[in-house]
C-alpha cells in the first residue's frame, strides 16, 4: 500500500485522492487553511482538481486571525 505524509504524520494513500478528498478523509472542516504539496502551494479553488501524488508531502496549515 502507498503512503503519503501529511504534517509529518503518514496517512494511507488512494488513487485519484484530490486534495478535497485528503481533506474529508482527515475531517478537516476548518475554512481557513494553507495546503502545499510537495512544497508547491496549491489554491483553495483547486483542490477538487489537485491529485495528490503517491509518496507526497503535505503540509495542511491553519490560518487563525483574532486582535
Amino acid at each position: 500500500m502507498q503512503t503519503i505524509t501529511v504534517n509529518g504524520n503518514t496517512v494511507n494513500w488512494e488513487e485519484g485522492m484530490t486534495i478535497a478528498s485528503l481533506l474529508t478523509k482527515l475531517n478537516y472542516t476548518f475554512k481557513m487553511l494553507v495546503i502545499k504539496v510537495n512544497g508547491t502551494l496549491i489554491k483553495k479553488d483547486s483542490y477538487d482538481q489537485t491529485l495528490v501524488p503517491p509518496g507526497a508531502d503535505v503540509a495542511i496549515i491553519h490560518l487563525i486571525s483574532g486582535g
